[in-house]
């Protein structure tokens, strides 16, 4: 088995993760002479703003989801490879992969971030992460199987523990998929599981203090009294120390009897072999020169949620992991690229941050743009605006749309399958992996 990409005297720029960064990074470079190889695990890119959307049934996994080779189909120097990356060898200046060796001039790492479970195996092996479309099927597969197991369920002490659905970690995730759900109880479910309606509970376990931590204090406490009107059972400070037999334990010494618990308590950098220790910095993330150029390596940039930019005084353990600093540090480092092969200086680094946004349900959410902090209905248009101007393709931006339009008007989504997929499917598939 082997890459198959025939080095034709181009200058050759490799892309590791084809997420946010790596897509952009990729696009800035299409008008050049470089030979571009994008390296992704997946044979698509998808659109993490949505994933809790997938999640609550509220969208299909092909809504925001799109083949790089569609993206890039009539690209004469572009080359796609579907493979994990093993191991970075600087030395031959090539990448190591599940396809074979990939040798590079310019070497940029975009493969972002994973669930933080913090080291504790019972939270990685019995919660719900929702970082990845495949996870988010996973969890919108649980949450239905759930309320049909609920159906036959005649213990009163189990049912209510399948009727309590936990959702750990305050951040936007965390407050995106406790709207979702809460928006679900009072739309989906006196139509369709109508017995079931008093017993359902979500709860919205926060380690902090406040809500949306990176946002201002009053647009979290405004996303809190949203929650609560929502019947969401908002608690702050509740830091979760264990989870297994189907009860979830908190420090304070309160425990929740649940079956579905959903982990969005954070994330850390995925660690790739090859990088000198030295570079490896807070939280995994991986230390770069305010070029993004990987500390002590040549050639070798990182963008996004998997890189730190050391000595930048207005973010000292990293830029916030958020699409907009992957993708304005994959156009700079794209035009970098340019001005070293032309003998002109780099430009360093510098973020303009573009505000940020949180949806909390139907006609809610909370935006905080420059100066401007707002939220309710006008905050929850503009949200709408900005990520359906962000989807790839036409024809997902219009199914989004009319999803989206039909939703509000009567909610009557014919989106909530329980799919299963095939085990002899699977196997096959690991075997090719």
């Amino acid at each position: 088995m082997g890459a198959n990409i025939r080095k034709n005297g181009q200058t050759r720029v490799v892309i590791v993760g084809g997420g946010i960064g790596g897509l952009k990074l990729a696009m800035s470079l299409r008008h050049t002479d470089y030979q571009v190889v994008l390296v992704d695990k997946n044979n698509y890119n998808q659109f993490p703003p949505l994933i809790y959307q997938v999640a609550s049934a509220g969208l299909e996994p092909s809504n925001i989801a799109f083949p790089f080779r569609r993206i890039f189909q009539g690209w004469k120097n572009f080359f796609f490879r579907m493979a994990e990356v093993k191991a970075i060898d600087e030395k031959e200046k090539a990448i190591e992969t599940t396809v074979g060796a990939i040798h590079y001039d310019y070497l940029i790492l975009a493969t972002g971030a994973t669930t933080n479970f913090f080291g504790n195996k019972n939270i990685e092996q019995n919660t719900l992460p929702m970082k990845t479309v495949t996870e988010a099927m996973t969890l919108r597969n649980t949450i239905l199987s759930t309320l049909e197991k609920a159906e036959t369920e005649d213990n009163p002490e189990k049912l209510q523990a399948l009727m309590n659905f936990v959702i750990v970690g305050g951040g936007p995730s965390g407050v995106e998929i406790a709207g979702a759900l809460a928006d679900m109880k009072k739309f989906v479910l006196p139509r369709d599981y109508h017995d079931l309606l008093e017993r359902i509970h979500i709860y919205l376990l926060n380690a902090s203090d406040r809500l949306l931590q990176t946002m201002d204090p009053k647009l979290s406490q405004r996303a809190e009294a949203d929650l609560r009107k929502m019947n969401v059972h908002v608690r702050n400070n509740w830091i979760v120390t264990d989870y297994q037999d189907g009860v979830v334990s908190v420090k304070n010494g309160e425990n929740i009897a649940s079956e579905t618990v959903i982990w969005v308590s954070g994330i850390k950098a995925n660690v790739i072999n090859g990088v000198p220790q030295e570079a490896i910095g807070h939280n995994g993330r991986i230390k770069c020169d305010p070029f993004n150029r990987v500390k002590g390596m040549r050639n070798v940039f990182c963008i996004g949620d998997q890189s730190i930019i050391e000595g930048d005084k207005n973010y000292p353990l990293g830029h916030p992991q958020v699409a907009q600093v992957a993708i304005q540090q994959a156009v700079n480092v794209a035009q970098n690229i340019q001005r070293c092969e032309t003998k002109e200086d780099e430009k360093p680094f510098s973020y303009n941050n573009l505000g940020t946004m949180a949806t909390i349900g139907r006609k809610r959410a909370v935006a905080e743009i420059s100066r401007f902090k707002f939220g309710g209905f006008a905050a929850w248009i503009l949200w709408l605006v900005v990520h359906l101007r962000s989807i790839l393709g036409i024809k997902n931006k219009l199914n989004v749309f009319l999803n989206w339009v039909w939703g509000y008007i009567n909610y009557k989504q014919n989106l909530r399958l329980i799919l299963r997929p095939d085990e002899k499917m699977q196997k096959k598939d690991n075997t090719l992996s």
